[in-house]
């Protein structure tokens, strides 16, 4: 059963993962996107767009535990230099799935994520 679990969660994830944003003429003169500062992985409310302010701002290389976030929300990654942004199935940046280029966004089911990784280029 807990395979079957697994697998229908990473499906889930797989299936969010398809609706996707470039942040080409978006930023604004400072870098920002949509609200998301320049450098940083931001995650925005349950189902609000991104013209509302983000509900998470991440900074750090590393693994980030995710709280409450389950439904869709949207997931920009306005790191610089090609770093990347993982979303991951388990805690501490474990079971990634899915990849997230610099300057990119995804409208994701948050539900089966319990981390984010920020990844050095």
């Amino acid at each position: 059963m807990r395979k079957i679990l697994h697998a229908a969660a990473a499906l889930a994830l797989a299936t969010a993962a398809v609706t996707t944003v470039g942040a080409t003429g978006a930023q604004a003169a400072d870098g920002a996107w949509d609200g998301c500062p320049y450098g940083a992985v931001c995650i925005y409310g349950e189902g609000a767009p991104t013209s509302t302010p983000p509900t998470d701002v991440f900074w750090s290389y590393g693994a980030h535990n995710l709280q409450n976030k389950t439904g869709w929300h949207w997931v920009l990654n306005n790191q610089s230099g090609g770093a990347h942004a993982h979303l991951c199935l388990g805690y501490n940046g474990t079971n990634c799935n899915y990849d997230m280029p610099a300057q990119n966004g995804v409208w994701a089911d948050l539900t089966p994520v319990n981390s984010i990784t920020l990844d050095r280029p």
